[in-house]
């Protein structure tokens, strides 16, 4: 009786043991951690930051409320081939980048353009080319053509953009060469710039080359291009450095798209040819 009742407890101590384990190890190979193999703040979802009040690249629909554009499309399509769903957070361009880093988003999506300084803090997958253009009033009564002829002037850029470093770089040559300053008038949301033009508060705004053409499009017979694009430069998708797993996925989402067509239908819908990437960047992080 002793010898059984001490048998008995030695097979219960060791089938604890054995469950223990296994609840130890189910983790490891659940679902739960493998629907979140990339890392995302909220698993099976793909939080994406972008500024949208940059058309046609991302805007709020009016109609609808909701975010739309070709950098939209884009991301909502690799996601899909992720099989995550897309949750875009709208945020202001002048915070994004800090954003992004605070882990508010998993990537940013929006008009990025990549810079020697960006890539200090943040990796990018190069996926349009884009150039900078002059929005001036039909028939350009000041003859615009570049930045060198602001000086004095007042001019409409949208906050935290490569476009106003460039406008407050031009307004420092024009004091240095004995000239008066550029004037800037700085708003968060593009189209409110290009208002700015409308309403005659300004000679020019100053923005990426498709930014400038979506505005002659929806206004046709009021604006004009002045001179000509200048520091044409690949935009990208950003991450934080570190998250490898999610570039990859996405790098490879992109080249999938590349290769089937789907990227150059998006382009088409948009009218964003001349942006198109012509060679994929093959580089991955390891």
């Amino acid at each position: 009786m002793l010898r059984s009742g001490i048998l008995l407890g030695i097979v219960l101590i060791f089938a604890l043991a054995l469950a223990a384990c296994g609840g130890s190890s189910a983790p490891a190979s659940g679902g739960g951690n493998a629907s979140n193999k990339y890392g995302l703040i909220t698993p099976g979802v793909l939080t994406v930051g972008s500024d949208t009040t940059y058309p046609p690249q991302e805007f709020i629909d009016p109609a609808t409320n909701q975010p739309r554009g070709f950098d939209i499309d884009l991301i909502t399509e690799i996601a899909k081939r992720l099989g995550l769903q897309v949750h875009v957070v709208t945020d202001g361009f002048d915070t994004i980048f800090d954003d992004l880093s605070a882990r508010r988003f998993d990537l940013v999506i929006s008009a990025v353009t990549i810079n020697p300084d960006r890539q200090k803090k943040f990796d990018f997958i190069p996926y349009f080319n884009a150039g900078e253009s002059l929005l001036v009033e039909k028939g350009n009564p000041l003859h615009i053509t570049s930045v060198d002829q602001l000086c004095g002037q007042n001019v409409g850029v949208q906050t935290g953009t490569v476009e106003q470093t460039d406008l407050q770089t031009a307004s420092q040559n024009c004091t240095k060469a004995g000239k008066p300053p550029i004037h800037l008038t700085v708003l968060k949301d593009q189209t409110e710039v290009v208002q700015l033009l409308a309403n005659h508060r300004v000679v020019a705004t100053y923005q990426d080359s498709p930014v400038t053409d979506y505005y002659l499009k929806q206004n046709p017979g009021k604006f004009e291009v002045g001179g000509s694009v200048v520091n044409a430069a690949p935009e990208g998708i950003m991450f934080r450095k570190g998250d490898t797993a999610l570039y990859n996925a996405v790098k490879g989402a992109f080249d999938a798209m590349r290769s089937d067509g789907t990227y150059k239908q998006l382009i088409d819908k948009w009218g964003l040819t001349s942006g198109a990437i012509a060679l994929m960047e093959r580089r991955t992080l390891l």
